[in-house]
């Protein structure tokens, strides 16, 4: 006897079902600085000939670099039906991407919408005209997304995302879809841009007056970057060293409306450093203070990157930098050094996703290979640690690998390789199945241990599903009381019926929390349902991913730990309720200056520490942000020196001051 299962549709999805499924299955990249082509509306990248036979496979259209207007278009959308169907949940899940994530990507499309949706604070009048209160602003979310700042974090927003969010906003299709969403005037010509011009001139209003912010990003190499945002929202410095620290010449406009940086300005040229030996270079680095991005193209050709000079230059690059520059490193033969190689160790081990495993194809050593591997597999695991903090989660992956399958295995193989590493062995359970089912299990938990094991893996035979649960259980697996079943399947869905696997689940005594599918069929080949009718008859949350998204080197990290943080209790929708719960946890960003209605009064910056006062100074609050003592206040006036007293985070957050934004800061009293 079967049954058959109405599935929820698309259009009836809730929002918090839609944001879960937007995670899992939006594409990583809006930018690409390659040239790409289009294969079934997906960005891949050109080949490098233009006349090579996989050139002319796919025709003579090349995507520039740059935006990629249909994967923007696409995950825009998506955030704005969320955001009308929700808006609270909206505001919440843009600081959450700002906090806890590191998609950059999606920071700049969710810092886009929230800068021009139309809750911008606007007085609400009562019947009389008066005045009853002041709307939600929620555009002050975008703002502080753009201005968020943490010492050395990789959350905060760059130049190029700020940048790249007023690109967006004036993509045409973007355009016309705040158009459409009354974002924006539907008479004008011009992009709505809500709020970003205020927020960019506040963002290098911050930086021009903490001038070695703007310095050392200027060393980091987004001089050109900044100079773009300063000329799309239209920024006035303060003073021209502004210009001069970005060798940025002035000439007066036609309206004759400049008054900074036409006289005496004291252009900062970088040019080539020619005429020097290498001895001398590397003087000039230290000196200096030199990073890589502002050294390597000034090099003299007949001198180059020498073993000496990336030596010298390796305090300025981060980690990520590090595992970038791995096949650099291995040509100029500087891991056989020992202090060099702990510190790329050490930068291997800190990897938060997968993309030395593109890096990995340009290095010759064996043994340098083995160790980006090792980075790609310390992403996985730290996302699953990470993500199974609240509950002991336990996953078994079902390997579908039936005749079915055949062109598509290893495919499968791949994504495995790189999934399954991830997982404490003692709580993953792995087993193939065609008609039978076979239990797997690597002899170490590592890539290649995990390859070797996936390598005796042939399309054929018929599709049994419940064949690979009931050989886990002859084998002995059993799932602690307490903990949480995920079962993920790689396959195409095609076999018995979602209500006689959901017996076989009962009969097993498996009580799975969710399903998950990464799909995966075969050229030509078709699909069925029995994961997604199995859920229904469970009535337990369902995730379906597409293989194609695991080849993004970001992708994995992030799929893994969205499925197992969305594994919660009983119900078809628990899961995204479960993991929306942790969003909603996420406090809505707000800007600084709740203690007083007026914008803050910018002033010089004042070093973290010292307190002396400025003779000039009104009445002000200063809060500065001691590691060591927390929260300061310091209390300026024309007569007295800043008296110091120590305020809790307690009453930080009370007085509606985050310490997660810039510090420190002066506020105008009362």
């Amino acid at each position: 006897m079967s049954t058959t299962t109405t599935l929820l549709p698309e259009s009836q999805l809730g929002p918090a079902e839609r944001l879960l499924d937007l995670v899992l299955t939006s594409s990583a990249h809006l930018w690409h600085n390659r040239p790409g082509i289009e294969v079934n509306g997906v960005w891949k990248p050109a080949p490098r000939k233009r006349n090579s036979p996989k050139a002319r496979a796919h025709g003579p259209g090349r995507i520039p670099p740059g935006l990629y207007a249909p994967a923007a278009e696409a995950l825009y959308s998506r955030l704005l039906d969320i955001y009308l169907l929700n808006t609270k949940l909206m505001a919440h899940f843009a600081s959450y991407a700002l906090k806890e994530t590191e998609w950059r990507d999606l920071k700049v499309a969710c810092a886009a919408l929230m800068l021009v949706q139309p809750h911008a604070g606007q007085p609400i009048r009562d019947d009389k005209g008066a005045v009853a209160f002041y709307d939600d602003d929620f555009r002050q979310v975008g703002e502080a997304m753009m201005l968020f700042y943490e010492s050395k974090s990789t959350k905060m927003m760059n130049p190029k995302a700020i940048l790249r969010i007023a690109e967006l906003l004036e993509s045409p299709g973007i355009a016309t879809l705040n158009r459409a969403a009354g974002f924006g005037d539907p008479g004008s010509k011009r992009p709505p841009l809500g709020r970003w011009p205020k927020a960019a001139r506040h963002w290098l209003a911050v930086r021009e007056e903490n001038f070695k912010l703007l310095q050392g990003l200027v060393k980091a190499g987004y001089k050109e970057t900044i100079k773009a945002i300063a000329r799309k929202c239209g920024y006035k410095p303060q003073s021209q060293a502004f210009f001069e620290v970005l060798g940025w010449k002035q000439s007066q406009a036609k309206g004759g409306h400049r008054t900074v940086g036409l006289q005496g300005l004291n252009v900062i040229k970088h040019g080539p450093l020619t005429g020097m030996s290498e001895a001398e270079i590397c003087e000039y680095i230290v000196a200096k203070k030199l990073s890589y991005k502002e050294t390597i193209g000034r090099l003299p050709p007949e001198i180059g990157l020498t073993p000496a000079i990336m030596v010298t230059l390796l305090p300025s690059l981060s980690d990520r930098d590090l595992r970038i520059l791995t096949p650099t490193l291995e040509q100029l033969d500087l891991l056989r050094d020992p202090e060099i190689k702990a510190r790329w160790d050490r930068a291997i081990a800190s990897a938060t996703d997968q993309r030395s495993l593109n890096i990995v194809k340009n290095v010759q050593n064996r043994e340098i290979r083995e160790k980006l591997e090792e980075a790609a597999d310390h992403a996985v695991r730290k996302a699953v640690s990470e993500a199974a903090t609240e509950v002991e989660v336990h996953v078994m992956f079902l390997i579908d690998k039936s005749g079915s399958m055949q062109g598509a295995i290893e495919a499968s193989k791949e994504v495995l390789s790189r999934i399954l590493v991830g997982f404490p062995l003692e709580r993953i359970h792995i087993a193939c199945f065609d008609t039978m089912g076979i239990v797997l299990r690597p002899k170490a938990p590592n890539r290649a241990a995990v390859q070797h094991m996936l390598s005796g893996l042939h399309a054929s035979g018929g599709t049994v599903h419940g064949a690979a649960i009931r050989a886990l259980y002859k084998a002995g697996v059993r799932i602690p009381a307490g903990a949480q079943l995920l079962v993920i399947v790689v396959g195409d869905e095609d076999g018995e019926s979602g209500y006689e696997l959901a017996n076989v689940f009962g009969t097993y005594g498996y009580k799975p929390a969710a399903l998950a599918l990464i799909l995966n069929v075969a050229e030509g080949g078709s699909r069925g349902h029995s994961i997604r009718e199995c859920s229904q008859h469970l009535r337990v949350p369902f995730h379906e991913i597409t293989i194609d998204h695991f080849a993004d080197p970001y992708q994995v990290p992030r799929v893994i730990r969205t499925l197992i943080e969305s594994t919660g209790t009983a119900g078809p929708t628990a899961g995204a309720s479960h993991w929306v719960e942790k969003v909603m946890a996420t406090p809505i960003l707000q800007l600084r200056g709740a203690l007083s209605n007026r914008a803050p009064r910018r002033v010089h910056p004042w070093i973290t520490g010292s307190f002396s006062a400025r003779k000039n100074a009104l009445s002000s609050l200063i809060l500065v942000e001691v590691p060591s003592k927390g929260m300061v206040a310091c209390f300026a006036s024309r007569s007295a020196l800043p008296t110091v007293g120590i305020f809790s985070a307690w009453w930080a957050v009370t007085l509606g001051l985050s310490n997660q934004l810039l510090s420190p800061t002066r506020y105008r009293l009362g």
